[in-house]
């Protein structure tokens, strides 16, 4: 699998997920600072976005200081996503019942246990096919569709 993978700072737990996500034969795609080039969270979270929701990576790791900046940002791409995870429960969970392909964590929170517990969860949930799952997903598209990429 193809993974983006962007922060708007270069960290020990940034570098500990690149080196686990390769571990598990995955490869990466970097950006921002990772990449060697200096940006802001609310760039690296479209940068991360776009390269999931265009078709050129299969799903997206977001990092910054809460994680909420680059999460608001990266939701701003139709087709992404984005989840801020805490914990491997959120991760399962966003990954069932939201179909989340853009996985985003805490520099200031995540712990590298924690960090590989939640990706852990991530890549081993799939999506949810129950009708609840599938329809909930359907309405957030229509609210792509509906507000378009100004949202």
């Amino acid at each position: 699998m193809r993974v983006a993978v962007g922060s708007d700072e270069r960290t020990g737990l940034t570098d500990f997920v690149i080196d686990e996500l390769r571990r598990r034969g995955h490869e990466v795609e970097l950006f921002g600072p990772l990449a060697g080039v200096e940006r802001e969270w609310a760039e690296v979270g479209r940068e991360v976005a776009e390269a999931v929701a265009g078709g050129r990576c299969d799903e997206g790791i977001l990092f910054c200081w809460t994680g909420t900046g680059a999460c608001i940002a990266a939701n701003k791409v139709p087709g992404v996503r984005a989840a801020l995870c805490v914990d491997a429960e959120t991760a399962r969970g966003a990954r069932k019942w939201n179909h989340a392909n853009v996985l985003v964590m805490s520099l200031r929170l995540t712990s590298e246990p924690v960090a590989k517990e939640i990706l852990d969860a991530w890549f081993s949930t799939p999506y949810g096919e129950e009708e609840f799952d599938v329809r909930n997903v359907r309405r957030i598209e229509e609210l792509e569709r509906r507000y378009g990429r100004d949202t």
